[in-house]
C-alpha cells in the first residue's frame, strides 16, 4: 500500500513568480487543478497525478513536478509550476 499524498493542487504561475507562500503562490496562479493520484507510475518513474486538464508525475517527497502536460501539451514557456496542499474545501 502506498503512502503517498492521494491529492496536490498544481498552480501554474508566471516564472518570475519566487514566493513559495501558498497564499501569495495561489494569488499569482493564472491557472489551478487539484490533481488525484492514479495509482500508477509516470515515464519520470514519479507517481502519477491527474485532474482538469493537467497530468503530472510528481516527486511526493519533493513536492516537485517531474513531469506535466497541461490539456495534453507541454507547458508554455514562461510558466512553472507549483505544488501545494489542496484546499480542504475541495
Amino acid at each position: 500500500m502506498s503512502t503517498d499524498p492521494q491529492r496536490f493542487e498544481i498552480l501554474l504561475v508566471p516564472e518570475h513568480v519566487e514566493d513559495s507562500d501558498a497564499t501569495s503562490l495561489a494569488d499569482a496562479a493564472i491557472r489551478s487543478a487539484v490533481v488525484e493520484a492514479t495509482g500508477r507510475r509516470g515515464s519520470s518513474g514519479y507517481p502519477r497525478y491527474v485532474g482538469h486538464g493537467l497530468e503530472a508525475d510528481i516527486d511526493p517527497a519533493t513536492r516537485t513536478v517531474e513531469a506535466l502536460l497541461v490539456d495534453g501539451a507541454e507547458l508554455d514557456y514562461g510558466l512553472s509550476a507549483r505544488v501545494v496542499e489542496p484546499p480542504a474545501d475541495r
